[in-house]
C-alpha cells in the first residue's frame, strides 16, 4: 500500500476518496503519526497497542464526554442521550447497565434465539428475486427483527427502528449538518416517547426476564436507574445492535464477492466459519472508531496530550496494524490468533458481541449455502459515514 501525505489530515476536512476506502490513510496515519493532533485540538489515536491499552486503563481515560459533547450538541435530546447511554460512561452507571445486559444475553439466552434467527433467514431468502440489494433485503432486515424481539417490541411497530437509528447515531459523526443533527434530535424525541408507551404496557404485563430485556431494565429500574436511564439505554441497545451487525453481515457479502477465492474456500470448509466472522470483524470493522477522553494529562507513543481532550480511537488503522497482525491488508479467513478490536475492549468490550457473531454466522452460512454464485451488477456504495464502515448499496444476482 503506497504512504500517502496525511501530514494535514483532518476529520473535519475529509479527502476525496476516503469514503470509498479508508485504509490507505489509516496506513499512512499509523505509519508516520500514530498520536496525530488534529486542528481542532483532538486527537487521533491509530496504533493496535495505543488501543488497547486506552481501553483497559478507565483511570487515565474516560468514556464520560458530557465536556465535548456539550460543546457539540448543547441542551438537547441528543445529548441526553449520548451521555446517558452505556457506552458513553463510566461507573456507576455503566457498571448498573452492563451487569443488566450481560445478564439478558448470557450464552443459554443467545442460543434460545437461534431456531427463531434460521427461521427468519430463510424466509428472507425465499423471498428474494434473481437481483436483490442484498443490505436492503437482507443484512438490515435481521438485527431489527432479533433487537426487537429481545424486546418483545410488537412486529407492527418496528418499521420506524432504522430511520430513528440512522438518525441518531449519524449525529456522531465529525460535523453532522444543522440538518442531521434536527433529524438526531428529532429521533431521540419519537424514540424516546415510542418506548415510554411500551415500557408502561411491559410495567402491567411483564414478560420473562430471562428473555425479555425490557422487562428485565424495568425490574432493575425499581432500584438501580432513573426512568431516563432506563428509556436512553433501551435506545442505545435497539441502535448499537442494528447498525454494527447489518454493516457485519453487508461487508462480509461485499468480501466475499470481492475476494472469490476466500468464497470458494469458506464454501469447501464451513466449519471454519467462525474464524472468518472474526476476520470480517478486523478487515473490515462495522464501528471503525471509539472514543474517550483524558481524565489526566497523559503520554502515548511519546507524545504528551493534555487533559479533557477528545480522543479519536481508530479501530479501522488498529485493526491492520503489522506490528499485531501478519499480513494485515489481507483477508485471511482462518487467521489465528485475531486480536482484533472491533467490539472494542476491557471494560467496554461489546456486551452483544455473542450475539452480532451469532447473527453472522447462520445469516452468512445459509446465503453461501443457498447462493453460492452470486455476484455483483453495480458498484457498490459506501456510506457517508467514517464512525461506521457499511454499505448502503450491495446488489446482487443470486444464483442457485
Amino acid at each position: 500500500m503506497s504512504m500517502l501525505d496525511t501530514s494535514h489530515f483532518d476529520l473535519n476536512n475529509l479527502p476525496n476518496g476516503f469514503y470509498e476506502d479508508p485504509f490507505k490513510y489509516y496506513s499512512s496515519l499509523r505509519q508516520t503519526d500514530p498520536v496525530k493532533f488534529l486542528p481542532d485540538n483532538s486527537v487521533l489515536i491509530s496504533s493496535w497497542e495505543d488501543l488497547n491499552s486506552i481501553y483497559r486503563d478507565t483511570q487515565n481515560f474516560k468514556s464520560d464526554k458530557k465536556i465535548s459533547f456539550g460543546e457539540k450538541f448543547g441542551n438537547t435530546p441528543l445529548f441526553e442521550h449520548h451521555t446517558t447511554s452505556l457506552v458513553f460512561n463510566d461507573p456507576p452507571l455503566h457498571s448498573r447497565v452492563r451487569k443488566i445486559m450481560t445478564g439478558a444475553m448470557n450464552p443459554k439466552a443467545v442460543a434460545l434465539m437461534e431456531p427463531g434467527l434460521e427461521i427468519l433467514v430463510e424466509k428472507l431468502l425465499c423471498e428474494m428475486d434473481e437481483e436483490a440489494n442484498l443490505i436492503e433485503e437482507f443484512a438490515m432486515k435481521i438485527p431489527v427483527e432479533v433487537i426487537g424481539n429481545l424486546f418483545n417490541i410488537p412486529h407492527s411497530l418496528r418499521s420506524p427502528l432504522r430511520d430513528w437509528s440512522l438518525s441518531i447515531l449519524g449525529a456522531l459523526e465529525p460535523t453532522p449538518t444543522k440538518q442531521e443533527l434536527e433529524k438526531g434530535n428529532n429521533a431521540v424525541l419519537e424514540f424516546k416517547e415510542f418506548l415510554k408507551k411500551i415500557t408502561d404496557e411491559r410495567r402491567k404485563n411483564p414478560g420473562d426476564p430471562d428473555t425479555d430485556v425490557l422487562t428485565r431494565m424495568i425490574i432493575a429500574e425499581e432500584s438501580n436507574l432513573s426512568e431516563t436511564e432506563l428509556l436512553q439505554n433501551c435506545i442505545f441497545i435497539l441502535n448499537a445492535g442494528h447498525e454494527t451487525t447489518t454493516n457485519l453481515i453487508g461487508n462480509a457479502l461485499w468480501a466475499l464477492c470481492t475476494y472469490p477465492m476466500v468464497r470458494k474456500t469458506l464454501i469447501k470448509n464451513p466449519a471454519i466459519l467462525n474464524s472468518a466472522i472474526d476476520e470480517f470483524l478486523r478487515f473490515l470493522s462495522p464501528n471503525q472508531f471509539g472514543n474517550r477522553e483524558t481524565a489526566f494529562e497523559v503520554s502515548l507513543s511519546g507524545k504528551k496530550i493534555p487533559k479533557n481532550t477528545n480522543l479519536h480511537l481508530c479501530i479501522g488503522a488498529a485493526n491492520r496494524d503489522p506490528l499485531q497482525f501478519k499480513d494485515p491488508e489481507e483477508l485471511i479467513i482462518d487467521r489465528t490468533p485475531n486480536r482484533h478490536l472491533a467490539f472494542a475492549g476491557g471494560a467496554h468490550h461489546c456486551v452483544g458481541f455473542s450475539l452480532a457473531k451469532m447473527e453472522a454466522r447462520i445469516a452468512i452460512g445459509m446465503f453461501l449455502r443457498n447462493f453460492p454464485n452470486y455476484n455483483l451488477i453495480s458498484k457498490p456504495r459506501w456510506s457517508r459515514r467514517i464512525r461506521f464502515r457499511g454499505l448502503t448499496h450491495l446488489h446482487a444476482r443470486l444464483e442457485r
